[in-house]
């Protein structure tokens, strides 16, 4: 018998109720369905937006390269006759987005050292339950101090995997590269709008290298997401150097600021 048959005896098969009833049915079915697609498609799209965020970003930064490469009729002049360009604020843009980049890459690393610790706290967990004393004949085990430690942990896991340290640590990474890289290249670019040439030395040849260790650290992710450990070192490493040489350019930056005060005019 069939389930309308049950549901409504006493009616037809041809009723006009039973249509409905079937059509809810398929209804419901459609909706279902319809939300199955819309859940994949959206998996399907993760990695698109994605890539359209890091490609928004890049453009971005690659932006600010423009105005310092514009051919000198397309840019208006001060009063005075001196080109915009080899005034103050111009040339100020560099070491203000450089602190700027400093300081994020000092919370690009803490992101990245609370991502690291998230995954390696399971790890832990494992080796302190391997040293709990074993139970008695009734199944009882007395409490020791590894006890405490292991709610400590599970607690702080708990906390962290409600936070997204992965994507906010990622999208951080390629503010660095995409911003960073820009404006390193736009600082020795009006260095020799202003002065007609280069200056190589220490704050030049460390700027390079920090280049360097964003574009090898920013190599490794593909490897580390297929769990390669000696990619993570390296990225580990890149970026502890980076930083390193980051905060020792400071002083000889000030240094160059100093000189862009001393010999330039506003703007």
């Amino acid at each position: 018998m069939s389930l309308t048959a049950k549901v409504l005896p006493s009616l037809s098969v041809r009723s006009p109720f039973v249509p409905r009833l079937l059509t809810r049915s398929c209804r419901v079915r459609l909706v279902q369905r319809s939300h199955g697609q819309i859940k994949a498609h959206k998996d399907e799209q993760a990695p698109q937006q994605f890539l359209h965020q890091a490609g928004a970003q890049l453009t971005g930064a690659a932006g600010l390269l423009v105005p310092l490469m514009m051919s000198n009729s397309a840019m208006a002049a001060t009063p005075d006759g001196e080109h915009l360009l080899k005034g103050t604020l111009v040339s100020l843009i560099h070491p203000a987005l450089m602190d700027f980049l400093f300081l994020a890459t000092l919370w690009t690393g803490y992101l990245g050292w609370q991502w690291r610790r998230t995954r390696t706290i399971p790890e832990e967990l494992k080796e302190l339950r391997k040293q709990l004393p074993p139970k008695d004949e009734e199944g009882n085990r007395p409490v020791t101090k590894i006890d405490g430690r292991i709610a400590a942990l599970e607690e702080q896991r708990k906390v962290m995997s409600k936070k997204d340290y992965k994507g906010v640590h990622h999208n951080f990474g390629g503010l660095l590269m995409g911003l960073g890289t820009a404006t390193a290249v736009a600082g020795p670019v009006n260095t020799y709008l202003r002065s007609g040439k280069l200056f190589p030395g220490p704050h030049l040849y460390a700027g390079a290298a920090i280049v360097t260790l964003w574009a090898g650290a920013g190599a490794m992710v593909p490897l580390m997401a297929k769990g390669n450990n000696i990619a993570r070192t390296a990225h580990i490493t890149f970026n502890i150097t980076n930083l390193l040489l980051f905060a020792w350019q400071i002083p000889t930056g000030l240094e160059i600021v100093g000189k862009v005060l001393q010999f330039t005019s506003l703007p």
